[in-house]
């Protein structure tokens, strides 16, 4: 079921809210039930966490964004539309919205995710562009971040095939400048796709959220060349702990752009040595569980816990450690629910922090 325009523009003003981050986002709609009621009650859950002058993202300032998109022929998928794809639905959290230019159909297709050093050898990048076409010819759309050397190979060689972007700023921040043709070629044949603002310019936090994408849509990743403290290292570690496969090509131990793939080699990576490793490592990925298509938070229970003394019993409790929720219910002796509950108070206001898997710090 689509969401309505009113839904879908409440979840992208949601999703720009300040302190409302993925996980926020979606349990706010779990209690809510939609982006519009949580936004009306947003400011009265902040008052309650002991906080004045919170102010939401201006109508006017998500208008420009839109507006933004609207030029540049960016397509909003949101939590909850059809279109946002499954494998990243399934996350936790999964990303709230996403601007795309190109076939959004692509996102929901199997993918495999290719990665590597931005300065990257002649052969590796010759070995990226040739799994990247054989994985394309095999059916699958290959993913990368448009950087330099190994993306950049792996991008033009599934340019035929189905190739999709992922970058850390918006979706219309063309970085590297020297990759403005691929781009163009990209926005015409592929997909290009940012969870950033429109506008946005990259900056080094955003890109380990830009490596989440990449692993999150992909059934698996392959590191081809990488030096030990590397995105590509990152978007492995990512992929992992998503539950993908995640293959290494191996290299020469005089290289330094092999002690990455020799790595995670040695911590159990798939060898791939050619594209056959490749597609038999991904015959024994476990099935994801795909949630339904239609909006997961048609419901909602707005009710929350209105005592400002049980919130702070709850923040007593938080540590910079993350802790189980159900642990801090055991610990006050309430339902589990009335501790998420106060949790995202505390969160709205900066006394919290909530982290996947129901753990919360301070």
């Amino acid at each position: 079921m689509s969401l309505s325009p009113a839904e879908r523009f409440a979840r992208l003003r949601l999703a720009r809210t300040d302190r409302v981050g993925p996980v926020t986002f979606r349990q706010l709609l779990q209690r809510f039930g939609s982006a519009g009621r949580a936004l009306e009650a947003l400011p009265d859950l902040v008052r309650k966490g002991g906080q004045h002058g919170f102010a939401l993202p201006s109508v006017a300032l998500i208008e420009d964004e839109m507006a933004a998109a609207d030029r540049t022929g960016a397509r909003l998928v949101v939590l909850g539309d059809p279109e946002h794809p499954p494998r990243l639905a399934a996350l936790d959290p999964p990303p709230p919205a996403l601007w795309v230019r190109g076939d959004v159909a692509l996102l929901s297709r199997d993918a495999v995710g290719v990665v590597g050093a931005r300065i990257a050898s002649a052969g590796g990048q010759r070995i990226a562009r040739g799994l990247a076409q054989q994985l394309g010819e095999a059916g699958f759309v290959v993913v990368s971040g448009l950087a330099r050397g190994i993306d950049a190979a792996a991008h033009a060689g599934s340019l035929p095939t189905g190739t999709i972007a992922v970058l850390g700023g918006g979706v219309d921040d063309i970085y590297p400048p020297d990759n403005a043709g691929l781009y163009d070629q990209i926005v015409e044949q592929g997909a290009v796709v940012s969870e950033s603002p429109m506008g946005a310019r990259a900056q080094a936090r955003d890109f380990p959220r830009r490596n989440r994408i990449i692993s999150g849509l992909s059934r698996g990743v392959v590191v081809v060349e990488a030096e030990i403290r590397s995105g590509s290292l990152i978007t492995a570690r990512l992929a992992n702990e998503q539950g993908r496969e995640v293959f290494a090509v191996p290299g020469s131990p005089l290289d330094p752009r092999s002690k990455g793939p020799n790595e995670l080699l040695r911590q159990g990576a798939h060898i791939c040595e050619g594209v056959d490793d490749i597609l038999r490592g991904l015959d024994t990925l476990r099935t994801l569980s795909e949630p339904d298509v239609e909006d997961p938070f048609g419901g909602g229970d707005p009710d929350g816990n209105e005592d400002p003394a049980f919130l702070d019993r709850v923040a007593a409790l938080l540590s910079p450690t993350p802790t189980p929720r159900d642990e801090i219910a055991r610990a006050l002796d309430v339902p589990v629910a009335q501790v998420a509950a106060a949790l995202l108070e505390l969160s709205l206001v900066g006394r919290a922090s909530l982290l996947p898997g129901g753990l919360a710090s301070l």
